[in-house]
């Protein structure tokens, strides 16, 4: 009996193990403008504002600094695709973490 549980499960595990036979599909590579407004987004200094809520010895307040951060360089990667002439795809705003 614990011989045909042992087949079973070693059987089950196999089968789980199968790999997907969907073909992977590679992504496109980015155009030069979209490269160039993403490293120009991740240069952006943080802003003074930000910089002057920053409290090291309060962990909620630098996870809310990190968002304020992360906010300031999308807005500046967006900014940069405007300028341009790159349109960007709509979509809803992201949600922000009170």
């Amino acid at each position: 009996m614990t011989r045909r549980i042992t087949i079973a499960a070693a059987l089950l595990l196999l089968s789980a193990c199968g790999g997907n036979d969907a073909p992977r599909v590679a992504t496109p590579p980015e155009s030069p403008e979209i490269a160039a407004c993403r490293q120009e987004a991740r240069n952006a200094r943080m802003t003074p504002e930000i910089a002057r809520q920053m409290n090291l010895a309060d962990p909620t307040q630098m996870d809310r600094t990190r968002d304020l951060q992360a906010a300031s360089q999308e807005r500046a990667f967006n900014d940069c695709l405007r300028d341009r002439g790159v349109l960007r795809g709509g979509g809803v705003e992201p949600i922000r973490r009170r």
